[in-house]
């Protein structure tokens, strides 16, 4: 049973804005369990990891290595950050996520030779005016933590929505060896995705990708990185919404964190 503990009240309408401006993360403490134990923060940031805002409004959950997705052992909502804590009972590999997040519906309208930006529904557009942009942001945060040796069963794709799919174990990554991702959106490769890889090592957080990688026809990704330590991957795509959703657009973004030792 999931322990729900918030610090501060709900997040105000500025929070709410500024969270789609930034990159989610959902990011372990340790890729070593604790006692059993491991704990992470979720939050959006421009700088990795410093929390901004809380990652909530989403259904976290965790796939276990035996193939059940349970609810976290605990959550706590901060004003920067959401801190979820986890007993890992089985050996092998889990999955974290923060589960989907529909975010805020945003459009972008020209009018006068100027843009202007809303993300209040009941704003109206002006007449006149050239609608440049109108979406809803979703939003998807993953890690893995084993206990133990690794295995497959968690890796394995939901085939909903953007994801990235690892065919190289994402607790078994070494320097200069090959780490290959597949990127999925509702099961089906993308080719020519775009995806950065981000640094978490200095002690100055990175604000620039320190990859910039785009996927082949297949969706894949095969690349090497020759730094020890905790990185994040993020790739953005946008599409057609379905029918009965609050905007004709969504913009998804995705990213998963790991670690790549010697």
């Amino acid at each position: 049973m999931c322990k729900l503990k918030p610090l501060l009240c709900s997040a105000s309408l500025v929070l709410a804005f500024t969270a789609s401006a930034h990159t989610p993360y959902l990011a372990p403490a340790s890729f070593e369990p604790l006692g059993g134990w491991v704990t992470l923060d979720a939050a959006f940031a421009d700088k990795f990891f410093v929390p901004e805002v809380r990652f909530d409004q989403s259904d976290f959950k965790v796939l276990q290595p035996d193939g059940k997705a349970v609810e976290p052992k605990e959550l706590f909502l901060g004003k920067t950050r959401t801190a979820v804590a986890h007993q890992l009972e089985q050996d092998g590999t889990y999955k974290f996520s923060t589960g989907q997040r529909y975010g805020a519906v945003f459009r972008s309208w020209q009018q006068d030779g100027k843009t202007h930006n809303s993300r209040d529904p009941k704003e109206q557009i002006p007449a006149g005016a050239k609608l440049m942009a109108h979406f809803q942001s979703v939003t998807l945060a993953e890690t893995y933590v084993s206990k133990g040796a690794p295995s497959q069963t968690a890796l394995k794709p939901t085939n909903q929505g953007l994801e990235l799919v690892f065919q190289s174990h994402p607790n078994d990554l070494y320097i200069q060896s090959p780490i290959k991702v597949t990127v999925l959106y509702n099961g089906k490769a993308l080719a020519e995705q775009k995806v950065q890889v981000y640094s978490a090592n200095s002690a100055e957080a990175e604000t620039k990708a320190s990859k910039e990688l785009t996927t082949d026809k297949q969706g894949q990704l095969n690349f090497e990185l020759d730094k020890t330590g905790t990185y994040l991957l993020l790739t953005r795509f946008r599409t057609d919404a379905p029918a009965g959703a609050k905007a004709p657009t969504y913009s998804y973004s995705y990213s998963a964190v790991v670690e790549v030792t010697e």
